[in-house]
């Protein structure tokens, strides 16, 4: 199991140099796991999850709109039924593998994870059907030999029956090397406007501190088909690097880093290093020359506290000022005559007997 544990995580993680899609498909059946289905079955296309099923709901459901359109309300009635009768399927063998185990209750997982491969430039195909039991590898079809592998002797048994049937031999052998890939082909041309586009990625080179490794990171690209490697005089470069694992984004691209170690390296050799980033499909390389003025940190630069020096003496003088002139203005108010909308005695008449002089229509003759 832990195999197909590993499986799980690296599926997708190809070489740049050529697109692999697959078609994979998920049992789990359970017992006694709170809050989880009993038994939940995903299918896959490229990593995207394209159908579900599990024992709350007790439908076969899309899981993607190009899905949906391709296919009519009887493939999902179908697929249901299928979906019900691998759900008693695995109750069945849950309750023999107990037995098996000399188990009674308890927490027991059974897992399946089956399906191809097919690389769209060689045309090469690759089948797998994988059994697992409470986190172990139980049991595996080598198409090769056309037999079972059973890693653990309560799996010989299952092994033996298995070999013996000759004609699920051929048909497991017809399945993964014709029809999975004939499927496979079919989901990429109606989901091909998703599936087989191509995003490339935003770049960047990030350092914490000056001891720290140079973080090349690039974010945002589709599909997982890529690579990402530092070279030094435009040869590859492996010394003090550490390269992450392709890390999904919520949007579903992806994202991944590669960092070089750069406290042995001497500041004006720098610029003989650059990271390059290859994706599937894409023949130009992306390159970010290692430099310093390239290399964004998180660290408060001398220049900046200049800035917020600067700033804050002016905001400083320009409230002195305020305050200054204020006071001024108040001694000069003090000094000055009243002005004429506070003096009442101006508001009186010019005249002394109180008569207001004629106008000039008045004096014209």
């Amino acid at each position: 199991m832990h195999t197909l544990l590993f499986l799980l995580l690296l599926a997708g993680t190809q070489s740049a140099t050529a697109r692999t899609h697959s078609l994979q498909y998920f049992y789990t059946a359970s017992s006694h796991v709170p809050n989880f289905p009993e038994f939940v079955y995903v299918g896959l296309v490229d990593e995207v999850p394209i159908s579900h099923y599990d024992s709350n709901t007790m439908k076969t459901e899309p899981k993607q709109d190009w899905m949906l359109k391709a296919t009519d309300s009887q493939y999902w009635e179908s697929e249901t039924q299928k979906s019900l009768g691998e759900q008693q399927w695995f109750k069945v063998n849950s309750e023999t593998l107990k037995e098996r185990f000399n188990q009674t209750e308890g927490v027991h997982i059974i897992q399946r994870m089956y399906g191809c491969e097919w690389d769209d430039e060689t045309g090469e195909v690759k089948g797998y059907d994988q059994h697992g039991y409470d986190g172990e590898d139980f049991i595996s079809l080598d198409l090769e030999t056309e037999t079972w592998i059973a890693p653990t002797p309560q799996a010989v048994i299952t092994k033996l029956k298995w070999d013996n049937n000759k004609a699920l031999l051929a048909n497991q052998k017809n399945y993964y090397t014709q029809v999975c890939p004939d499927w496979l082909k079919k989901y990429l041309e109606h989901g091909k406007s998703s599936l087989l586009r191509t995003e490339l990625p935003s770049m960047s080179l990030l350092q914490k501190s000056p001891s720290s490794p140079v973080s090349c990171h690039a974010t945002g690209f589709y599909p997982d088909s890529a690579m990402l490697f530092w070279r030094k005089d435009g040869e590859e470069h492996h010394e003090d690097v550490y390269v992450g694992e392709v890390l999904p984004n919520h949007d579903g691209t992806f994202q991944m880093s590669a960092d070089l170690q750069v406290s042995s390296i001497p500041p004006e050799d720098w610029r003989r290093y650059d990271c390059v980033f290859q994706l599937s499909g894409v023949k130009e390389d992306i390159v970010k020359r290692l430099d310093k003025d390239s290399v964004e940190s998180n660290r408060e630069k001398p220049t900046d506290v200049t800035t917020i020096i600067i700033v804050a003496a002016v905001v400083v003088l320009a409230l002195v000022l305020a305050v200054t002139g204020f006071i001024v203005y108040r001694k000069r108010n003090a000094k000055c005559p009243p002005s004429p909308g506070k003096d009442p005695n101006v508001l009186k008449p010019l005249n002394p007997d109180g008569q207001v002089s004629n106008s000039p229509s008045e004096t014209s003759s």
